[in-house]
């Protein structure tokens, strides 16, 4: 299907370009979130008469995710999880939860669809990732994840936390494992005794 975009979509265009999408696509995303509106003649002329108008608004809302980005850089994106003795999580970090903590801390409202994670994250650790406060507007992060705030603490100060250090138990001593032996063969008479009466 060819849309003409009303506002800049990062890897498909800017305001104005008429691009070939999927039908899913725009009919389930672009469309209906006000990103771009169907390519017909009369579509390009009333994009035509509102484009001074959709630019501007790009351009505030540009400005504004410049304003967020000091308040972003500056968040502590600190998560406390469960996790086995191997360091994997009991679960994951998504997208959704990084923004939930981003509002929380920084008071930046953004939607999952901006945390640019890819995969979720499944184990304890420091992770970088991105956040699209707006297409050309991009700020690094850095995600710690524990299962304490101690844990987090030294994941900041930039030691290693090591996992699967669980204790073994020690071997019997020597003299020990005689004694077993010795006591084996004596239970083992007994018993044949008291089978034969």
């Amino acid at each position: 299907m060819k849309v003409i975009l009303t506002e800049k979509i990062t890897k498909l265009g800017n305001i104005g370009d008429a691009v070939e999408v999927k039908t899913g696509f725009a009919r389930n995303f672009l469309l209906p979130n006000g990103k771009a509106m169907r390519w017909t003649r009369e579509n390009v002329a009333l994009f035509e008469a509102k484009k001074a108008e959709l630019v501007a608004r790009e351009a505030a809302a540009k400005k504004e995710a410049e304003s967020h980005v000091d308040a972003v850089k500056s968040a502590k994106l600190y998560m406390i999880r469960q996790a086995g003795d191997t360091g994997q999580l009991y679960g994951s970090v998504s997208s959704r939860d990084i923004a939930r903590t981003l509002k929380e801390v920084a008071n930046v409202n953004i939607a999952s669809a901006q945390v640019l994670l890819g995969s979720p994250i499944k184990s304890i650790g420091a992770f970088d990732t991105k956040i699209a406060l707006h297409p050309d507007v991009i700020v690094p992060v850095k995600v710690y994840v524990a299962q304490t705030q101690d844990e987090i603490e030294a994941l900041v100060a930039g030691k290693v936390l090591t996992f699967g250090t669980k204790k073994v138990e020690e071997e019997p001593a020597e003299e020990e494992k005689k004694e077993e032996v010795a006591e084996a063969p004596a239970e083992a008479a007994e018993a044949t005794e008291a089978v034969a009466e």
